[in-house]
């Protein structure tokens, strides 16, 4: 299966196979430099992926006119959204969906 052609899933989990190898200890330094060569490549395919979600996310951010918007996903330090970031995006979403209430009227 070619790099471009492997799905974001099946990479972070030859990833967390590789660094849990690594980890151990009980592998020759040759076939330790490999697997961390392989990381190395799986790590830039999963970025790669998480970019192109992220500008996906951003394109499909509507503005009040209709039109798109850039917005950013900011992640909390737990890897997920951040409760802030979670309410004030569903402010947003309210004040959106009022606008375009107020629109129709």
């Amino acid at each position: 299966m070619a790099e471009e052609e492997i799905k974001f899933e099946k990479a972070m989990e030859k990833l967390e196979k590789i660094v849990s190898e690594l980890e151990t200890g009980e592998i020759a330094l040759e076939d330790a430099l490999k697997k961390y060569e392989e990381g190395v490549k799986l790590s830039r395919i999963c970025q790669e992926k998480l970019n192109q979600a992220e500008k996906k996310i951003e394109i499909l951010t509507r503005t009040l006119d209709g039109s798109f918007k850039k917005e950013p996903f900011e992640l909390d330090e737990n890897g997920g959204k951040g409760e802030d970031s979670r309410k004030k995006a569903k402010k947003t979403r309210e004040k959106n969906s009022a606008d375009d209430e107020d629109l129709l009227i």
